[in-house]
């Protein structure tokens, strides 16, 4: 880190040097400065800071609007906030604004070194990706422009645009922007909750968000939460000291010291129980936990991604999610789209799974017929991408020769519109029954397009919000 320059603006002298001293002991050249109108002025003579840490309250301004300025203009710099002790809102506000990431006064040193260890990491990746540098400029459009063109270069590396378009097959606009924000997301530690429907990927999406990230090096650990039984959960969670309860016969590192260092993956972070809800709150906001039997509180270094398949907006208001760690996971949200909304892609993914099967399997990659192609770019696909897997890999077992038909795939060949309504004549119901059917799952589609909000998903259908809500009783959709 010798030739690593560090910007510190803090307007307290004493907490000023604490962390000067900190980070000088650290390796780096460390500049300081105590209000908006220094460092802005430090940042315009060119410097290349590999690192910023500021506070939010500054006698001339806020320090998130700085956040917002080296975040547009000097986007390879990452720059850290410092936050009142308990202060969490701030804190998100920060990391939305682009932050990447936050310590509470009183600064506890070895969170500050391990944040800047995360920092100086993901800053030395950078460098490692980017072409030889010109003179520095204290032109900021200049800077902006280069540090946009590292950024193009970086994603064409092995370990960045590459390594996302061999993982998320997908050529759709909508896969772009998956692509997109997961970069974006990789450079940052603060939490993201990845939303879709099941079978959409979104465990890959976390892996890769932590696979292009500094933490790469470090344990990605990923748990469903709605497999582990309420009772063992704050075991799993925290860990338990031998003795602790009956059957402890050891002692357990939890899932937190587990991942320490790099991410821990809450999938289905929906079917938390409220109880475990406070706990794992209360371990995100102070980034310590302690085990079961435990007398000494264990400082952990873990970034944060959760899933799930259910609006947590409405679990929210109904009492059965927790409002503060709802913000606090959501800090940024990935949605990730459904197969239904990336058809074009059902070739490409066909042809890829296709070509895997038959390399893990040993044997010749299978085709698909004309017929059997088209069969699945009308199939709904409620289960999204591991449908679509399901069906190949039945269809190459029960395949007798090199080409699969239709009859191999074994799915259900009623006519599809094109928003996915099965429109198939009804055969042993009536059309009452029928028709309502058909008006369910056009409803039920609004809502999740709308992600639950009523007034939208009445907007999109051109009914009033009154007739959806009697429509929505009428078929019992909550």
């Amino acid at each position: 880190m010798s030739e690593m320059r560090a910007l510190v603006v803090d307007d307290e002298p004493d907490l000023r040097e604490l962390l000067d001293m900190t980070l000088t002991r650290m390796g780096l050249d460390v500049e300081t400065a105590e209000d908006l109108s220094t460092a802005r002025r430090l940042l315009a003579n060119g410097t290349d800071y590999a690192f910023c840490l500021t506070d939010m309250r500054l006698p001339d301004g806020n320090g998130l609007s700085l956040i917002k300025e080296i975040s547009r203009d000097y986007p390879h710099m990452p720059v850290a906030m410092i936050t009142a002790y308990g202060k969490v809102d701030d804190a998100v506000t920060a990391l939305k604004y682009g932050a990447f990431d936050f310590v509470s006064k009183p600064v506890d040193l070895e969170v500050l070194r391990n944040m800047v260890r995360t920092a100086i990491k993901l800053r030395q990746d950078d460098a490692e990706m980017a072409p030889p540098k010109p003179e520095a400029s204290k032109d900021k459009s200049k800077a902006k422009a280069q540090a946009e063109a590292e950024t193009e270069i970086s994603a064409g590396t092995p370990g960045g645009e590459s390594l996302l378009r061999q993982r998320l097959v997908g050529r759709s606009q909508a896969m772009d922007r998956v692509r997109q924000t997961i970069t974006k997301l990789a450079r940052s530690q603060a939490p993201v909750l990845i939303s879709g429907e099941s079978g959409t990927g979104k465990e890959l999406a976390a892996q890769l968000i932590h696979d292009l990230g500094p933490r790469a090096e470090q344990p990605f650990v990923a748990v469903n939460c709605g497999a582990i039984p309420s009772e063992l959960m704050e075991s799993e969670f925290f860990g338990h000291m031998k003795g602790s309860f009956t059957g402890a016969d050891a002692d357990k590192e939890g899932l937190f010291q587990a991942a320490n260092g790099g991410t821990l993956f809450l999938d289905e972070v929906a079917d938390l129980p409220l109880n475990m809800q406070v706990k794992l709150l209360r371990v995100i906001q102070e980034k310590t936990v302690r085990p079961i039997g435990g007398r000494e509180e264990i400082k952990i270094d873990v970034r944060i991604l959760s899933a799930t398949h259910k609006a947590l907006k409405p679990l929210v208001e109904s009492g059965e999610f927790r409002n503060d760690l709802y913000y606090r996971l959501n800090v940024i949200d990935l949605p990730m789209p459904s197969l239904r909304d990336r058809r074009g892609d059902i070739r490409l993914l066909a042809e890829h799974f296709l070509g895997v099967i038959g390399e893990q399997w040993g044997e010749t990659p299978r085709k698909l017929s004309t017929a059997a192609m088209d069969a699945l770019q009308n199939h709904r696909f409620s289960g999204n991408v591991r449908e679509l897997v399901n069906i190949l890999q039945r269809a190459v077992t029960m395949c007798e020769g090199d080409e699969i038909s239709v009859e191999d795939l074994n799915i259900d060949q009623g006519m599809l519109d094109e928003d996915n309504v099965d429109v198939s004549p009804p055969e042993d119901r009536s059309l009452d029954d029928y028709m309502e059917d058909i008006e369910r799952r056009i409803l039920e589609k609004a809502l999740v397009e709308a992600k639950y909000n009523k007034t939208e998903a009445a907007r999109q259908l051109g009914i009033s919000f009154r007739s959806l809500r009697y429509k929505l009783k009428k078929y019992d959709i909550d």
